[in-house]
């Protein structure tokens, strides 16, 4: 079994700083524990961990964690903006696309006044 397999199953993010061995403050984690995770898997997708030994994996996802977790002890979740709906939130707005009609398209008919 690895290290990744082991980190599958676990069911809370404490777990995850207990089993790789990252100290951590229990008030950030209430405050960004589905941040810290995300982020930290964004870390591990942009690692390259195929042929890394499982002592490898275990230090990528140790270093990864704890690089995730530092950045939400000096920022917030708002600020950090890992979500989807938190990204969106400060995407500018597209202008709304006024209908263009060309000219060649329009055609008059004339009255016929006999």
């Amino acid at each position: 079994m690895t290290i990744l397999d082991d980190l599958r199953k676990l069911s809370s993010a404490e777990e995850f700083f207990d089993v790789l061995g990252v100290d951590y403050d229990p008030a950030v984690i209430r405050v960004a524990r589905l941040h810290i995770l995300r982020r930290m898997g964004e870390y591990l997708r942009s690692a390259d961990l195929g042929d890394a030994s499982d002592e490898q994996a275990k230090d990528a996802c140790k270093t990864h964690l704890a690089k995730a977790y530092t950045d939400f002890v000096a920022s917030s979740p708002i600020e950090q903006r890992v979500f989807k709906v938190l990204k969106d939130a400060v995407k500018p707005k597209e202008e709304p696309k006024i209908p263009f009609v060309p000219l060649s398209v329009l055609t008059t008919t004339t009255a016929d006044n006999s």
